[in-house]
């Protein structure tokens, strides 16, 4: 299959040289984006490296990594790729998995392909602490708002897209920013596309980054609940109704009205000082357990519907004629 790499491009010119060397032959494009880097990563990419593979784009303003990545994106579909593959440039991922990044996609049992540095103890333990809880408080978070409660590490960048799910993404609507992955993450579970994780170890040397977890942990956290919600209205009572959807919205109910009532009660009884009855205990109690009960279902019934079979594989299913008895061919290109 025709694959493309898109590199995005800012302060990394100590390492693109390296890494687009260690880019196998496998890979027929290669787009490195220099999105407006002070250091002219652009124009030391097209002096010292003459690939006939390369093609360098430039941004006149700095976009973020994520605008780089979708200006990438829209190149490798110009250029009719089959699978897009995204690295960063600073010497972080190893160019040489990139076979085992598109196979999944190739052989039709994902639509899309991340990296995923927890699977070995031994690399979480060589990772800085401040990314260890990062990206541990940032995958949970994205379990609930993109639906992929089988994933981990949501913000790696080491990526591989099918050319027709990408093409299904209304790229001007995604972050442009260092919440891209995540965001791509949540468009992708509203396609319902098959996403999967590829154990890979991080390097960390001296390369340079812009995420600041504290700067953006609470604009993280705003898009991110914003995106569940967005979700479970959408999944459970505009696409479908079910007893999923029933357990949430009176797990909800019962859990919020046992919360509010034993509240008011155990104030009153504070403010008089005569003891709540055994009957004001249970009013409180028992809808607070019962709702309790009702979530879980409704968490288990929503991990157990996470997508399983490829949407590349449906496209190509919806292409077959139905009356085939008929004598029409079949057309399964």
């Amino acid at each position: 299959m025709r694959i493309a790499v898109v590199i995005p491009c800012f302060k990394v010119k100590r390492h693109i040289e390296d890494v687009i060397a260690r880019i196998g032959p496998e890979v027929e494009h290669i787009f490195a984006v220099d999105d407006a880097c002070p250091e002219d990563s652009g124009g030391f990419i097209e002096k010292t490296i003459k690939d006939p593979r390369l093609t360098v784009l430039r941004h006149k303003t700095n976009t973020g990594v994520g605008g780089a990545v979708i200006t990438g994106y829209r190149a490798a579909l110009d250029a009719d790729a089959e699978i897009v593959v995204k690295i960063d440039g600073d010497g972080q991922m190893a160019p040489e998995l990139i076979s085992q990044f598109v196979q999944p996609i190739a052989v039709g049992e994902a639509d899309y392909v991340k990296g995923n540095r927890f699977y070995s103890g031994t690399a979480v333990r060589e990772m800085p602490w401040v990314r260890l809880f990062g990206n541990a408080f940032l995958s949970f978070i994205t379990k609930l708002s993109s639906g992929y409660w089988s994933i981990f590490d949501p913000t790696n960048g080491f990526t591989a897209i099918h050319a027709r799910t990408l093409a299904s993404i209304d790229l001007d609507k995604v972050s442009q920013r260092y919440f891209f992955e995540s965001d791509m993450l949540i468009r992708l579970g509203d396609l319902r596309a098959v996403v999967i994780d590829i154990p890979m170890r991080a390097v960390y040397a001296d390369e340079v980054s812009g995420l600041r977890v504290g700067r953006v942990m609470f604009e993280f956290l705003w898009r991110h609940l914003v995106a569940t919600l967005k979700r479970v209205i959408y999944m459970y009572f505009l696409r479908d109704f079910s007893l999923a959807s029933l357990n949430l919205l009176f797990g909800v109910l019962l859990l919020g009205f046992g919360v509010i009532f034993g509240a008011v009660a155990w104030s009153e009884s504070v403010a008089t000082g005569v003891p709540a009855t055994t009957g004001t205990v249970m009013l409180s109690a028992l809808p607070i357990v019962l709702g309790f009960q009702m979530l879980l279902f409704f968490a288990s019934y929503d991990i157990a519907s996470e997508p399983k079979v490829p949407i590349q594989r449906l496209r190509i299913t919806r292409r077959i004629p139905m009356l085939v008895g008929s004598g029409a061919k079949i057309d399964d290109k």
